[in-house]
């Protein structure tokens, strides 16, 4: 975290400082492999400049050390979505039918939510967070981490699924081998 000064440096120093500690912490790995930089500041026109002064002539002869090159943050934003547009983007292929949902919840005096992780027998995964907008207990929040999965592997065409929760109430319930006695919970 910054302190004193540095929290009054201008941007591009800050980004440059976070370089040189990255560097320091990561020494061999910075020596072993190239590393790419993206950002939106022009970082390699400011460290490079032969008129530098102070710390950045400093950081700027450290880094030099390093197989460092800077790409402008844009090309990522693009990449990364082409390459989500080109993975959800249905083909000729038949839609994955097995599907397993692993649901976790979290419910305290702050709110509740639930993170959900769905994997396709083919090897496709997708990530969900959750954060609901009413109060809820850990069970209700595990019922509703459960329901948000199941409907989700049915929107992406599950025919078969696994649904894996550490939710022992849940479970028994789900399999009727449990009644659920508080009347909120029933309604699940």
């Amino acid at each position: 975290a910054l302190s004193g000064p540095e929290l009054r440096y201008q941007k591009i120093e800050k980004i440059a400082l976070a370089l040189m500690t990255a560097a320091k912490k990561l020494r061999r790995y910075f020596l072993a492999n190239s590393i790419i930089v993206r950002t939106d500041q022009p970082q390699k026109q400011v460290l490079f400049r032969p008129d530098l002064a102070g710390r950045m002539t400093k950081w700027s002869v450290e880094l030099s050390k390093f197989d460092i090159s800077f790409e402008p943050r844009m090309a990522l934003k693009a990449q990364v979505f082409t390459d989500f547009l080109a993975e959800l983007t249905p083909g000729n292929t038949e839609p994955c039918t097995s599907w397993t949902v692993f649901t976790d919840r979290s419910s305290n005096s702050k709110g509740s939510g639930a993170g959900l992780i769905l994997e396709s027998q083919e090897g496709l995964t997708v990530e969900v967070s959750l954060k609901f907008s009413f109060s809820a207990t850990n069970n209700q929040a595990e019922y509703e981490a459960c329901m948000a999965g199941v409907d989700l592997a049915l929107e992406m065409g599950a025919k078969y699924l696994k649904l894996k929760t550490n939710s022992q109430l849940v479970v028994t319930q789900i399999k009727g081998e449990a009644q659920a006695k508080e009347p909120f919970i029933q309604r699940y």
